[in-house]
């Protein structure tokens, strides 16, 4: 893939652009196996390859400019904006989507946080794409100034993008490296979008976690149900488990499947998937992981991990050390963590891995390991 941005070094944020795909997919896998070389009953399954173009289903855009000329994408190193409205890696959907909002900024008089003057209003456009091609938009504000202003607009931007179906304010007042507050404001009747993955029905909220590559999302979910379902555990616990991906595949009348997640909103949006699908025996309950396993009477038969980037640390390790638990799932989106986690768990044995490329045209990539009481 080439991009006119990057090859103008206008945006560098995809490091491998440019290089052979294949070569990207490769360097990956070799990365992974080199930071788990110690393992050596590790079968490697064949890596998972996402498209090269086209693949991200959410945009992150900095709003810059004035409300007259807006930008849409990322500052530069004196903090104005670049344009980056035609981005090769985002979705044709959310492609489509951005010089209507772009006139949308402009005619509903929007003005663009100036991070060096520490004035205006509008920092970030958060906009996510389903699979089947719905669209929701969060407009992240410095303070609640322009909400009346943006809903006596919003009607003339749903009319022009009817595929918008959820619509939010966030608000983010301080002046710091963080792209979303704490507050939503939602502004529309609806406040999920509906994620089709796999033949399951994934609600995510306005500040709900969901994979940026649905392709790879659902081969990630078909991994993990197929090692599950092969071990056919009676009882399952998916920690970190976000809206629900992991646990709901994994859902099956033979077995109980617990899903825990610090965030409430993905929590209720589980337990309305859940409810859709019409699963018997899933529960899901907000709290932290670590504390949950810690406070637990009993053990599952098998645990599922999707921790972020940090890992699951020492004190999960040392639970899931100490407990009677069989097997564990982890999945990573920072292979230097799970090796870390992996030398902390001697009493398993890493069976199976699996490289799935969530993040083309960058170093970053989804491993997915199972492993074994020995």
């Amino acid at each position: 893939m080439q991009c006119s941005y990057f090859d103008a070094a206008r945006c560098l944020s995809c490091t491998h652009m440019g290089r052979p795909y294949d070569e990207q997919l490769a360097g990956k896998q070799l990365h992974c196996q080199t930071l788990l070389s110690g393992h050596s009953s590790l079968e490697w399954l064949p890596p998972a390859a996402s498209r090269e173009s086209g693949f991200r289903n959410k945009a992150k855009m900095v709003v810059g400019g004035t409300a007259k000329n807006p930008t849409i994408g990322i500052l530069d190193a004196e903090g104005r904006g670049v344009d980056l409205r035609e981005c090769g890696v985002c979705s044709p959907g959310l492609l489509a989507c951005f010089p209507v909002l772009a006139a949308f900024i402009s005619q509903a008089h929007l003005t663009p946080y100036d991070v060096p003057r520490r004035s205006g209003e509008l920092k970030h456009l958060i906009i996510t794409e389903s699979p089947d091609g719905e669209i929701m938009l969060r407009l992240v504000l410095r303070s609640e100034k322009l909400v009346p202003r943006i809903r006596q607009h919003l009607p003339t931007l749903l009319a022009a993008l009817p595929q918008v179906k959820v619509v939010s304010v966030n608000l983010h007042p301080e002046h710091k490296a963080v792209l979303e507050g704490d507050r939503e404001i939602l502004l529309t009747g609806q406040s999920t979008l509906r994620m089709r993955v796999n033949d399951l029905d994934l609600h995510l909220r306005p500040q709900s976690f969901f994979q940026t590559n649905s392709d790879m999302a659902a081969a990630l979910y078909r991994q993990g149900s197929e090692w599950v379902n092969e071990l056919a555990p009676a009882s399952v616990w998916d920690l970190y488990c976000g809206v629900g991906g992991f646990a709901l595949h994994c859902a099956d009348p033979s077995r109980d499947v617990t899903g825990i997640e610090t965030s409430r909103e993905a929590i209720v949006s589980a337990r309305l998937s859940s409810d859709e699908a019409g699963l018997q025996r899933v529960d899901f309950q907000a709290g932290d992981a670590t504390a949950f396993a810690v406070a637990a009477d009993q053990a599952p038969e098998l645990v599922i991990v999707n921790p972020p980037r940090r890992g699951i640390g020492k004190e999960l390790c040392g639970w899931l050390e100490s407990s009677s638990v069989r097997h564990v799932v982890y999945s990573s989106c920072n292979a230097q963590s799970l090796a870390r986690d992996l030398a902390a768990l001697p009493s398993f044995t890493a069976r199976r891995a699996r490289v799935l490329d969530m993040f083309p045209q960058t170093t970053h990539y989804e491993v997915m390991v199972l492993l074994e009481r020995s």
